[in-house]
């Protein structure tokens, strides 16, 4: 068992999930609530299971008003979740934790990614800024209760919290097609960025581990698929997506290992193979 895996499994999930969440009904496939009063059974199983657990929704701004429907939930789509047990080991290994270490999280969502941080590292090391004052509200409840002291901003995630800089590692539980250069600013050197990335040149939604120098810039490479909800105003259009499929077909399907990325203050790069061989992704595109 990783050390990721041990901690999901240590750190209970159920006292970060509200009571009320969302499941795709078996009939429509359409996304409707769950009440843990009405059913808790149910309810546990969807919390412990190791699949994302939706716990904010709305409707579909894109979606005509006359064909919304809350009774089956016809046009209603996430907007926050608790994400999969198994991709929060993952994100967990590869930032390499140490106790001591101090984390920003961007993205606090439930809480549960941050109880997760401070169980390895300590209390008081682990600043979360979530954008949602409501989630905020709540997530800062449920670390309180479960015994974890975690600093629960409410503010723009791209900002990150330079008052708690420089960290040893940032994470994002938000997907990007743009890193916000504000986190690796607050990044030491020697530090490390994981950040899960949008669809713009892989399909899978590959996370880049990136490693600050002592001059400011970031790089590294991707690992592997962990899709995640957009970071706010870093949506795509569905449209671009499928763009970006054919483009990797015609690119002969390339594995998301052998990209990577450098941030600088002035610029970011994915490139090919190597730093020389830089793609132009979707974002790039205008």
């Amino acid at each position: 068992m990783t050390p990721g895996e041990k901690t999901v499994a240590t750190v209970d999930r159920e006292p970060f999930i509200p009571t009320t969440i969302y499941v795709r009904s078996e009939e429509t496939g359409w996304l409707v609530p769950l009440y843990r009063d009405d059913d808790p059974d149910t309810w546990r199983s969807h919390v412990h299971s190791d699949q994302p657990v939706v716990t904010a929704t709305e409707y579909d701004p894109r979606l005509p008003e006359h064909l919304r429907d809350p009774t089956t939930g016809r046009g209603v789509m996430a907007t926050s979740s608790s994400s999969g047990r198994s991709i929060m080991a993952r994100m967990i290994d590869t930032l390499e934790l140490e106790p001591g270490m101090r984390v920003l999280e961007i993205g606090t969502g439930t809480g549960y990614f941050a109880a997760l941080l401070a169980h390895i590292v300590g209390d008081g090391l682990v600043a979360s800024v979530e954008s949602d004052p409501v989630l905020a509200e709540h997530a800062r409840t449920a670390l309180d209760t479960a015994g974890y002291t975690v600093r629960v901003v409410t503010g723009d995630g791209a900002a990150g919290w330079p008052e708690g800089a420089p960290y040893d590692r940032v994470v994002a539980t938000a997907a990007v097609h743009t890193v916000p250069y504000a986190w690796v600013a607050q990044t030491r050197p020697g530090g490390v960025v994981v950040v899960p990335w949008a669809p713009t040149f892989h399909p899978d939604g590959p996370l880049a581990v990136l490693t600050v120098g002592e001059d400011g810039t970031a790089q590294g490479r991707f690992a592997g698929s962990a899709h995640f909800m957009p970071l706010h105003e870093q949506r795509l259009d569905p449209a671009e997506v499928n763009r970006m499929h054919e483009r990797w077909d015609v690119e002969g399907v390339p594995d998301c290992t052998r990209f990577g990325v450098t941030i600088t203050p002035g610029d970011q790069r994915v490139w090919l193979d190597g730093p020389d061989n830089r793609i132009v992704p979707l974002e790039d595109h205008g």
